[in-house]
Order: structure tokens, then sequence, then C-alpha cells
């Protein structure tokens, strides 16, 4: 029996686990250390199989759809950051300033890699060119999220922007995914043969990452500091974000002459946000901070983006029959 379009699929159902399990039992002391040092080799193999799996012939046939690209460079690294700016005061009568810069942080991080290119081809839009889009997205977003980071949270205190904390992005997961890269030639055919099997690292991954950081923001007091009020705004505000993304990328894709094909490629991979990036970038770009209010709204939207566009994506497949 299949399951019905709008209950959460098992990765959902797991990272909605992880988040109770690290509110009642969070890692502290040696234990978190060794956690996140766990975190840091699961995050960097995790953008090593992505290196391994992305092909040369998909970037080609990626890199012919270059109107595409801009589209969804646009929806990510533009459209996000100005319904960051120009929604903030409405954001701010919903939640608590910290939050609020935690949507900013949401906002100007890449698009995600795996969950893109799985809607895609569920809807049957063009695979190629997710593929190669949402590759490009995320190794830009090495570069362009904390530049904008810098730019966005000049004044306030809270990251610490530098050339240290570029490279050491860089090397958590730039360097990873290029060897990757490298390494395609003698090990690809076996990625992709266990391509299944291998997306229990790519999953694990993201769970070890949100197990330690919600940890983390337990320690610091999270659900104390957290008034109910604000969380169930932080909810809405993360719908209403993704709506605005989803109806605007539509529109763009549709008035600029993209066929179906494209369109659906450009809603999926210029409406999601990096759990995976984003995390590790949080933690170098925040360090000394805590990351707790930071983090949680890009928790949220994680398993909102990953749910609404499920249905999203079994819908355009319906249509398409």
């Amino acid at each position: 029996m299949a399951r019905p379009a709008y209950l959460p699929d098992n990765f959902t159902l797991s990272l909605a686990f992880t988040v109770l399990v690290a509110s009642v039992v969070p890692c502290s002391g040696i234990v978190a250390k060794v956690f996140n040092a766990g975190t840091v080799v699961a995050i960097a193999l995790l953008f090593f199989l992505h290196g391994a799996k992305l092909s040369r012939e998909a970037v080609v046939a990626g890199l012919t759809h270059w109107r595409l690209h801009l589209l969804v460079l646009a929806s990510t690294f533009l459209l996000f950051p100005l319904l960051g700016l120009l929604l903030k005061p409405f954001m701010l009568r919903l939640v608590t300033p910290e939050l609020y810069l935690g949507i900013l942080f949401l906002c100007v991080l890449p698009s995600t890699i795996q969950s893109s290119i799985a809607l895609t081809a569920i809807a049957r839009g063009n695979v190629p060119a997710a593929v190669c889009s949402a590759s490009a997205s995320n190794l830009l977003g090495i570069f362009i999220s904390p530049l904008l980071i810098g730019l966005l949270f000049a004044g306030t205190g809270a990251s610490h922007f530098s050339l240290g904390a570029i490279v050491t992005i860089m090397v958590q997961l730039l360097l990873p995914f290029v060897a990757g890269q490298f390494a395609r030639k003698h090990i690809g055919g076996w990625v992709e043969r266990q391509r299944s099997k291998l997306r229990v690292v790519d999953q694990g991954s993201i769970l070890l990452v949100v197990y330690t950081a919600f940890s983390d923001a337990v320690n610091q007091g999270l659900w104390h500091q957290l008034p109910g009020r604000a969380l169930s705004g932080l909810v809405f505000v993360n719908i209403l974000l993704l709506a605005l993304a989803l109806a605007i990328s539509t529109l763009c894709s549709r008035r600029l002459g993209f066929n179906r094909q494209d369109e659906i490629t450009i809603v999926f991979c210029g409406s999601k946000k990096s759990l995976s990036s984003g995390v590790p970038m949080a933690k170098v770009l925040f360090a000394g901070h805590p990351i707790g209010m930071i983090v949680l709204p890009l928790m949220l939207f994680h398993q909102i983006q990953l749910m609404a566009c499920s249905i999203l994506a079994q819908r355009y497949a319906r249509s398409a029959r």
C-alpha cells in the first residue's frame, strides 16, 4: 500500500526523531567533542560522494542550460535574501531577533543536491540540468554564502567573517567534493551500483549533523530561551518563505519561456536550502557564539521543504501522465 502524499517520508520522520532525542539526551563534554569530530568526517564523506556521483556527461549536458542555472542562482542567492530583508518588520512580530538572524542565515545558503535531484526526477523534470544546477549552487555557495553573511550581519556582532573562515569552509566542503571528482574514474561505477546503499551514508551524515547541532542548542538552553509563540511564528515564517520562493520561481520560469521540464528543475533547485552545508558553515562563521537560534530556522525549513516539495513533485508527475 502506497504511503499517502500528505504523510512525511522516512527521512523526515528520522529528522524529527533525531531532534527529539537531542532534546531529551543531548551529548556534552567529551562525547560532544567526539560527535563533533565525527560530524566533520561525515560531512567530508558526504561531499566526497557527491563529487564521485557527478559525471562529466551530466555537467556538459547541464551547462547548455545557462539561463536556467542563472535563474536558479538568482532565486537562491538574490530572491531569498531580498525576501528576508523586505519581510523583516513582519517577521520580527512573529519571532525573536535571534531567530530572525537565523532566518537571514537560512536565506543566504545554497541549494541542496540530493533532494533537488531526487524531486526533479520524481516530477519528471530535466534531471541533467538539476544535477549541474544543484551542484553549482553548493560549490558557489562555499564562497557566496560567507560573503552575503558578512554583508547582512555587519554590525550585529554575531558572525565571524574572515578569509580564514572561507578557507576552513573550503577545506571541509570543497576539497572532499574535488577529491570525489578525481576519484570518480576509479570508483564511479561502484558508487552508481551502490547508490541505494550509499543513501544511508548521505542521510546518516545529515542526521549526525542535526543531532550534534541540536544537542549544542539544547545545552545552551534553547527551550528555555525560546517562547512557544516564537516557535509557532517561526514555522509560519518558514512556510511563507518556501511558498513565496516556489510561487515566484514558477512564475518567472513561465514568463521567461522555459518548458515544463526546465520549470520543474528551476522550482525544485531554486527553493531548497542545504542543511549539510549550512550547519558546518554556521559552526565556522559563528564560532564563539551560541548557534542554536541560528540553525533552528534551517532545521525546520529543511523538514518543511522536504514534505511540501514531495507533495508538489507527485502532483507534477500525475499531471504529466
